[in-house]
């Protein structure tokens, strides 16, 4: 297939017009290309978005360990940019969290919309005074050997774990997990010295940046300013609009810059559902009238009910340049969880996701490896 006269964003994330090559779900070539093909003038196309940390959307949860679950939220995913998600557990059981390995695993490959990057593990290891909305009763101290046991049952899909790095002695399971996936800090009430020291370690992630986690302050950098601090240091971000103020993004940016920030929903099942009653990793929450985040009994955020690509709109409203945006919500992500090679921008040899949308970017048409979705 070979779609003409394409205005894209290029690997190098600036605009250009161009012929584009698809075969066998791949970018084949990009360039003046010889032969008929669909004339795509008018459109801009840009990466396929890529979100790393998603429990659920359209009534479905990752940790229903269900197939009909993912199924919903890989369509939801498709009509809304994203092309490639990290299926995300919460603090669950190791037997639920077996289930859950395994069920994603049977089904990645087969998806009808957004395709399965790999599985994030949001807990179980994390420390008890900044649960948020994870379950207590299932919060434990890591071991090398559960991690190994549910990445084994995932057929080596972990691509993301989240630890306290001070709720238990974690020195040796960061640097044995480290070699296999992303180790993440996030959950945890860690003080600087404590976050340096599993950055050191081989921690290269902070999960939801400055939510559950110890903040920075002018006296005490915490995890939120030792993260921001260290230049290898991946950052997610949820930019709704109420996990994040405006304002604190845009400063954040200032600092991580174009190629650190990883723009991620954090959505449970409530995404794209309205108001109502539901349920995240066996409790439950409230999405209330006008909320833009679903909630807890106590008023506690719980989890977003956004998704990736309506955050990068957000982002260009609050004054966030549009490289430093698109890329957030694409490269940086894939390479957080070592996919760049193949997902997160355009050019020869990657996936062909491509996301048409007009010039105010409302969406078009989606295409994941070369197929219309």
């Amino acid at each position: 297939m070979i779609l003409k006269n394409v205005c894209f964003y290029n690997e190098l994330f600036e605009k250009e017009v161009a012929d584009i090559e698809i075969e066998n779900g791949r970018i084949k070539a990009i360039g003046v290309i010889d032969g008929a093909g669909r004339d795509m003038s008018g459109m801009l196309a840009l990466p396929g978005f890529v979100d790393i940390h998603i429990h659920g959307a359209a009534g479905g949860d990752c940790s229903d360990a269900s197939t009909e679950s993912l199924e919903k939220i890989s369509v939801y995913l498709a009509k809304h940019g994203v092309t490639s998600f990290c299926a995300t557990s919460m603090t669950l059981g190791h037997d639920t969290l077996m289930d859950i390995a395994k069920t994603v695993h049977a089904y990645a490959g087969r998806e009808a919309g957004a395709k399965i990057a790999g599985i994030n593990l949001e807990g179980p290891f994390i420390a008890m005074g900044k649960k948020g909305a994870q379950n207590p009763a299932y919060i434990r101290p890591g071991t090398v050997a559960e991690f190994n046991d549910i990445d084994s049952a995932s057929g080596n899909m972990v691509r993301l774990i989240t630890i306290a790095p001070e709720a238990f002695g974690s020195d040796d399971f960061i640097s044995a997990v480290s070699k296999k996936c992303a180790v993440s800090i996030g959950h945890s009430a860690a003080n600087a010295k404590e976050a340096q020291h599993a950055f050191d370690l081989g921690a290269s992630h902070a999960t939801h940046l400055y939510n559950a986690m110890t903040p920075m302050t002018h006296r005490e950098a915490g995890i939120a300013g030792t993260a921001l601090d260290n230049d290898k240091v991946f950052c997610e971000l949820i930019c709704d609009g109420g996990h994040v103020c405006p304002a604190v993004l845009r400063n954040t940016f200032k600092i991580l810059g174009e190629n650190r920030a990883c723009v991620i929903s954090d959505s449970m099942r409530a995404a794209g559902l309205g108001t109502g009653e539901f349920e995240l990793g066996g409790q439950k929450v409230y999405v209330r009238e006008g909320g833009r985040y679903a909630v807890l009994e106590d008023g506690t955020i719980a989890a977003s009910i956004s998704n990736v690509f309506d955050e990068f709109k957000n982002l260009l409203s609050y004054g966030i340049d549009l490289k430093t945006a698109l890329k957030s919500c694409t490269i940086n992500p894939a390479r957080a969880i070592g996919a760049d090679k193949k997902i997160g921008s355009i050019a020869p040899g990657k996936a062909a996701d491509l996301v048409f949308t007009d010039g105010e970017f409302n969406i078009k048409e989606v295409y994941i490896n070369g197929i219309l979705a």
